[in-house]
């Protein structure tokens, strides 16, 4: 089984910017640590970041053809903004899970609105890391029960 991660604009700060709210984790720690917990299992996970809405849009074309069988997607601040990401994930048919670090609902207002979960399965929000695990455990049951 093949999933991918794509994180968007931001994620590759981790440890870096607004401690307060995202810890003091990097990002390569937080990738190391999803990839080992599925490093025994039959799921091949690859983990893609871009700050660019647009180039976000050609990874999720990419994986419709290199024939994903699910993705987890942390759009970052796009998840407030992007109809375009809405549109790329829908159009792909992929099933998708959107992940968000902080628990976005306890945020600022203009946080609450996701464009981009309609488009997915689920939503995972406010488990940090382990939000990645849950959302990666969440697409395989749904994949398996396909």
């Amino acid at each position: 089984m093949k999933i991918l991660i794509l994180n968007g604009p931001n994620i590759n700060f981790l440890g870096i910017r607004e401690k307060e709210i995202y810890g003091k984790e990097t990002y390569e720690s937080m990738c190391n640590y999803i990839l080992n917990t599925f490093e025994e299992t039959d799921v091949e996970i690859d983990i893609l970041q871009s700050n660019i809405e647009g180039e976000m849009i050609n990874i999720l074309q990419k994986a419709y053809f290199e024939k994903y069988d699910g993705i987890v997607i942390n759009p970052g601040a796009y998840t407030h903004t992007s109809i375009a990401l809405f549109d790329a994930i829908k159009s792909i048919e992929i099933p998708t899970v959107e992940v968000h670090l902080s628990n976005v609902h306890q945020r600022e207002e203009f946080r609450h609105k996701s464009f981009t979960a309609p488009a997915c399965i689920g939503q995972v929000c406010g488990f940090g890391k382990e939000g990645y695990i849950l959302a990666i455990e969440g697409l395989i049951v749904h994949i398996k029960d396909k």
